[in-house]
C-alpha cells in the first residue's frame, strides 16, 4: 500500500528476512491507542484497561506452538502479578481465540482479535507486509505500565522463536 511505510527491522521468518509496516513503539514513547475486539465480539481499547499494568503479548496466530507457548507461559505468569492485565493479541478471529483458551485452561489471559482493529498492526510496526505470513503480525511484547508508557519492548528476532519472558517479566517486578 502506498501510505504505508516499511521499518527497517532485522526480523525474520526462518532465517528469511520479512518486511514490517510501521514502527515498533520503544521504551520510555506512549503506547498508541487502540480498538480491538475481545471474546464476546465486544470493541476494547486500550483506555479499558487505565490504571493497570499491560503486557501486549502480540502473536501471528495462536494456531501455532510458538504463540501457544508464549499464551501459555504470560498466563502462568500474570496469575502471580498484581495490577496487571496479560493481553494476547492475534489475527485469530475471537471464537478461535477463545477455545483455544478454554480448551488450555488459560484465565488469567485477555485475548483481543484484529478482527475489527487491523490498524493496530501499522500503528505497532508489527504487519508483516511480504512472506506466506503476510497480512499477519510479528511477533513481540510490550509492558506498558499504569498510564501506556513502554517500559519493555522487543520485537523478536524471528518469528519462530520465542520472547524473552524473563526480561519481559521482570521489567515489572522493577517498576
Amino acid at each position: 500500500m502506498a501510505n504505508e511505510t516499511s521499518t527497517n527491522s532485522a526480523v525474520t521468518l526462518n532465517g528469511t528476512p520479512i518486511t514490517l509496516f510501521g514502527t515498533f513503539p520503544t521504551v520510555g514513547q506512549t503506547a498508541p491507542e487502540f480498538t480491538l475486539v475481545d471474546k464476546d465480539l465486544k470493541d476494547v481499547a486500550l483506555t479499558d484497561f487505565a490504571g493497570k499494568r499491560k503486557v501486549l503479548n502480540i502473536v501471528p496466530s495462536l494456531d501455532t506452538a510458538v504463540c501457544a507457548t508464549s499464551t501459555r507461559k504470560f498466563n502462568e505468569a500474570a496469575s502471580k502479578l498484581d495490577n496487571t492485565v496479560v493481553l494476547v493479541i492475534s489475527a485469530d478471529l475471537p471464537f478461535a481465540m477463545s477455545r483455544f483458551c478454554v480448551a488450555e485452561g488459560l484465565d488469567n489471559v485477555t485475548t483481543l482479535s484484529l478482527m475489527r482493529g487491523r490498524d493496530f498492526m501499522r500503528n505497532y510496526g508489527v504487519k508483516i507486509a511480504d512472506s506466506v505470513l503476510r497480512g499477519l503480525t510479528a511477533r513481540a511484547v510490550l509492558v506498558l505500565d499504569e498510564n501506556n508508557h513502554v517500559l519493555h519492548a522487543e520485537l523478536v528476532d524471528d518469528i519462530t522463536h520465542e520472547p524473552d519472558y524473563p526480561k519481559a517479566l521482570r521489567t515489572l517486578t522493577q517498576h
